[in-house]
């Protein structure tokens, strides 16, 4: 769920983070975790913060794997994202 937009500064939103399993309903039963993005001029162009917080609140059973698979899926965006702005050699 969006929680926050600031044109040109930050977005923010609210999900369940590595909610696989189909029977599970993690909206009702589990507190999501925020993602927040912030844009910050600087002297050569943008910086691009992204945090996650929150973790601390999944369930234990599952929070470890949580964890891994989501740093594993911010990794490859925010590659995803630097191929984007990078000029091309």
């Amino acid at each position: 769920m969006i929680q926050k937009i600031e044109p040109e500064h930050t977005f923010s939103y609210t999900w369940n983070p590595y909610a696989v399993d189909a029977s599970k309903d993690y909206v009702t039963e589990e507190e999501p975790t925020l993602v927040v993005f912030t844009l910050e001029a600087t002297k050569t162009g943008t910086r691009l913060k992204v945090v996650e917080s929150g973790f601390d609140k999944i369930p234990a059973y599952r929070r470890a794997e949580a964890f891994r698979m989501n740093s594993g899926g911010w990794a490859a965006q925010l590659e995803n994202i630097k191929r984007y702005v990078e000029p091309q050699a």
